[in-house]
């Protein structure tokens, strides 16, 4: 009889994509949080205090200062103490590292937090920060519109574009300290 080709040769095929390709809908990938964000206590933040997150966060990122190329993304108390940061070359690892901790040492829900990252706001952290609790996501780019709207349907703060004494406030803007505008007429 002869012997059979064994060959060491596999193939396996994978994606690189966030989980979101390929997917029918928005109702193939959304899911339940324990911790809905309108059961949440209330927060009141400054947009001062938001504000000055983004240069506390950078200052706080030690590989990005030997690389140069590295994510980061930050748990911020709502007086502005900073409670951890990660880094990782990935936006998304990064939330997942602090989540991670915080479940870890029994942190959750994370109810009177800020999560500050240091990119764009995508629907997958919008998502991780509903389901972890957070009611305040932050971004120093754009939010995606999906991330827009997730952050609506749930009651979660997003903002995006926070740079110096600029932000723009796409969701959830009864937590911020706003001051009320009126419009005059003639």
């Amino acid at each position: 009889t002869p012997i059979p080709d064994i060959t060491l040769e596999r193939n396996v095929y994978t994606t690189s994509s966030c989980g979101l390709c390929g997917k029918a809908s928005l109702d193939a990938v959304r899911t339940t949080t324990r911790w809905p964000l309108s059961d949440t206590p209330p927060v009141r933040i400054e947009p001062d205090l938001l504000a000055s997150l983004p240069d506390r966060l950078r200052a706080a990122q030690r590989v990005f200062d030997r690389t140069g190329g590295l994510h980061a993304a930050a748990l911020f108390t709502e007086h502005g103490e900073l409670l951890d940061i990660r880094e990782d070359v990935g936006r998304h690892n990064a939330v997942d590292k602090l989540i991670g901790r915080a479940l870890q040492h029994n942190n959750l829900p994370l109810t009177r937090v800020i999560l500050l990252v240091s990119g764009r706001a995508s629907f997958e952290l919008a998502q991780k920060a509903v389901m972890a609790g957070i009611p305040i996501l932050a971004a120093v780019s754009a939010p995606s519109s999906l991330a827009v709207d997730l952050a609506t349907e749930t009651g979660l703060t997003l903002v995006g574009f926070l740079r110096g004494h600029s932000m723009n406030v796409y969701a959830g803007e009864h937590r911020l300290a706003l001051e009320a505008t009126t419009a005059t007429q003639s």
